[in-house]
């Protein structure tokens, strides 16, 4: 799997996690889940694997680190834009590695059945990672590793065969740390819950329409996306590395466009800009709405 280009891989029974379950039960019933409805949707999916794909025996989980080494700081505009989605749409690169391992394993097997999962299927990728060794789920609700942080994308492949497993990741590092509570500005954390209502990510990338926090001050001119939890995290800040996939590389325009080129932008320019990004999430609309809420409050 490392030959893939994976930095950290770990293997898991497909089995039930009944603490997992309920914690997302409750999540969700709270409404946490703000305007995400396919979240509840697709609840018991979420809550047991086997109901995604009945035949799953094992649950391959990997990492791949997206730190670029480049900061906020590094664009012109002083908008600030998430990490992730600074370079290629991380969707597609996992998938592609990830189908190209399963590819040699079906060359070796024909009759193994298998599926790749990339955030967007109902599965609970933290929960996984953490069950196969790979890392803790922080206080900011990011899977931590011990030798890249949180700046790490998760993926999935789950088979039909039974493989030797590896141990839980059973510790909670965080310790007594709460820079990432005390450091979101619109108290969007508890510790090891977020409330994606409050959340600048969800208002910038998932939710339509209107913003509900007053004056849209506090999305303290971020753009799309929000990396404060994880720029104040000690571990973060002690193991974040760059990684060697360029495709997450920043694009030139994201670093050198001043506000007067963001704010004029058209839709057009968004699609070439954006083209084979994750940023087309929000929709050209969702962007443009972003920009002019942090030039009112600037």
């Amino acid at each position: 799997m490392k030959e893939a280009g994976f930095q950290t891989v770990g293997i898991a029974h497909a089995k039930a996690i009944p603490k997992a379950q309920h914690q997302l039960k409750k999540w969700l019933s709270q409404g946490r889940n703000g305007t995400m409805h396919w979240m509840k949707k697709r609840e018991e999916e979420r809550g047991d694997l086997t109901q995604y794909f009945p035949e799953a025996k094992t649950v391959v989980s990997v990492g791949l680190n997206y730190f670029s080494g480049t900061s906020q700081r590094d664009i012109k505009s002083g908008f600030k834009f998430s990490n992730y989605a600074w370079g290629d749409d991380y969707h597609e690169v996992l998938k592609s590695k990830l189908f190209g391992v399963l590819k040699k394993i079906k060359d070796v097997d024909s009759s193994v059945k298998g599926i790749v999962c990339v955030d967007t299927s109902p599965v609970m990728e933290k929960v996984w990672a953490q069950q196969a060794g790979l890392g803790w789920q922080g206080k900011h609700t990011n899977l931590i590793t011990r030798d890249y942080g949180s700046w790490i994308f998760l993926g999935e492949m789950i088979l039909d065969i039974d493989l030797e497993v590896d141990a839980p990741f059973s510790e909670d590092l965080c310790g007594t740390c709460t820079a990432c509570i005390d450091a979101c500005p619109t108290q969007a954390l508890n510790e090891y819950q977020i409330d994606s209502r409050k959340c600048i990510s969800y208002l910038t990338i998932e939710h339509r329409g209107t913003f509900s926090i007053p004056d849209e001050q506090k999305l303290d001119q971020w753009i799309y996306g929000c990396d404060i939890c994880q720029e104040v995290c000690p571990w973060n800040e002690k193991f974040g590395k760059s990684t060697n996939e360029t495709s997450f590389y920043p694009r030139e325009d994201i670093l050198h466009w001043d506000r007067e080129k963001w704010s004029s932008m058209d839709e057009d320019g968004f699609r070439k800009l954006f083209r084979k990004s994750a940023v087309k999430r929000t929709k050209y609309s969702g962007l443009k709405r972003n920009i002019k809420s942090n030039l009112k409050n600037k």
